[in-house]
């Protein structure tokens, strides 16, 4: 799977079912493995908990990759 793939998918909190935003780049470390995704916030996420455009999901908050969907869990 290539970037661009992930690009396109939106990213869900599975804990509410809303929209967490869209992936904007990733954080990948030494050895080549990818560590987290940079996640633009939805404006749901950017008015109600902080000022913040950006969020950062670790590897392990992913889920499941669907096709047109990233589920992630979240604990707000």
């Amino acid at each position: 799977m290539r970037l661009s793939d992930l690009q396109n998918k939106d990213v869900v909190n599975v804990t509410d079912g809303k929209k967490v935003g869209s992936i904007i780049d990733v954080n990948i470390n030494f050895e080549g493995q990818l560590e987290s995704l940079i996640v633009e916030k939805s404006k749901f996420f950017i008015s109600m908990f902080s000022s913040a455009n950006e969020i950062e999901v670790r590897w392990s908050q992913i889920e499941k990759i669907g096709e047109d969907v990233i589920l992630v869990k979240i604990l707000l």
